[in-house]
């Protein structure tokens, strides 16, 4: 293994969303992660955010297979679970018995809506936590309900990447005390984080609550996506005065002039929207992105998915690779002395489980009893 976690030991309580993801990332950089799967469960080889993790599948209702999970959990640095308020504790393997046992383990909880709060212990998905965060109220036409956007804002953005944020700090700091800590990562509250800058420009009144009437979210004719003749579409974000007379002169209007008095006069915005959508749809995506080729006008096609990977730049860059057949993101953020990598392919549930039992002592003979007494499966 490289990158720079490695030596790392992280455990897995087998889940969906923002846990796997996390997951993914600790293994990208390094980390030895190992999936608690539930005896029974089955994999989806397609499932790239299982990547890079050895799998054993456990009976937890079972004392063999809980002592087992303990064990493992004594061996790591780390330990992330998804479940709502309380289920580990059920289980006992909740912080309180685990970090007794292992006083170095930093203890990563992902939820929707936290440990505690009147919702804690509600059921929920990413549409719900962002709504509440102001998040959702934002987005979208004006004369429309709000979006149902993509799971990426909330369970990726507000969820695995605050909890991985939350252990790697955690990480450093058990560097100088010894001592692990717990994080209670929500999505709720890494969604409302991520609406810092809206609230920034709100209390300096350079944002709207009204939809589509703002800079940022589609009101500006300058920042704002466009079909184009061929029924593809293309992004526009022209912010600067300049890069905004650089889009003007390409698309050949003339508004009276390219200075911010004329580009945020929001009066103007819905006729210079409908103007710019009518040139746009005289000529097709790869016509426009060739007159826009090398500018400073900040237009960008929007590609679609399964044709990402094929994108000059995201090619060379290795956004995106191919695997065991799978198109899947490639390692991110690269690092020039320790860079990460893909460790393997999907968990496959229990795939590891006799060869972890040998790691952590068991011989042959109790291995095969585990298994048989149904405390332990495998694939």
């Amino acid at each position: 293994m490289s990158g720079p976690l490695n030596g790392v030991r992280v455990i897995e309580m087998a889940g969906i969303g923002p846990g796997p993801y996390a997951c993914m990332l600790l293994s990208d950089l390094g980390a030895e992660v190992i999936r608690i799967d539930r005896s029974g469960a089955l994999g989806q080889p397609g499932d790239v955010s299982t990547r890079g993790r050895r799998s054993i599948a456990l009976n937890l209702k079972s004392e063999d297979g809980l002592a087992i999970a303990r064990q493992l959990i004594d061996s790591a640095d780390m330990l992330v679970e998804g479940f709502r308020p309380g289920v580990m504790e059920k289980l006992g393997l909740g912080p309180e018995v685990c970090c007794q046992s292992n006083e170095r383990l930093i203890y990563g909880r992902m939820t929707g809506w936290g440990q505690d709060g009147p919702l804690a212990m509600t059921a929920g998905h990413d549409i719900n936590y962002i709504a509440l965060s102001g998040m959702l109220a934002s987005m979208g036409d004006a004369d429309r309900p709000p979006p149902v956007p993509l799971n990426v804002a909330g369970d990726l953005g507000g969820g695995s990447l605050f909890l991985v944020m939350g252990m790697l700090a955690a990480l450093h700091e058990r560097s100088q005390s010894g001592k692990g800590q717990v994080i209670d990562a929500a999505i709720c509250d890494g969604a409302a984080s991520l609406m810092s800058t809206l609230h920034g420009l709100k209390a300096i009144d350079f944002w709207d609550t009204e939809r589509e009437h703002n800079m940022l979210d589609g009101g500006a004719p300058f920042y704002r996506n466009y079909e184009c003749k061929d029924g593809r579409y293309i992004s526009f974000g022209a912010i600067e005065p300049q890069f905004y007379a650089l889009l003007l002169e390409k698309l050949d209007i003339d508004f009276g002039g390219t200075d911010y008095s004329v580009q945020l006069n929001k009066a103007d915005w819905p006729r210079q929207r409908e103007q710019i959508a009518a040139r746009v749809k005289e000529k097709t995506q790869a016509q426009w992105c060739a007159i826009f080729d090398g500018t400073d006008a900040c237009v960008a096609p929007i590609v679609p998915l399964d044709e990402a990977i094929d994108h000059p730049h995201n090619a060379q860059r290795g956004n995106l690779v191919e695997r065991d057949g799978v198109v899947q993101t490639g390692v991110t953020p690269r690092l020039s002395r320790t860079p990460g990598e893909i460790q393997s392919g999907p968990a496959v549930s229990g795939a590891q489980s006799r060869e972890l039992l040998q790691e952590l002592g068991f011989d042959t003979e109790k291995i095969e009893s585990l298994i048989a007494g149904n405390a332990v499966s495998t694939d």
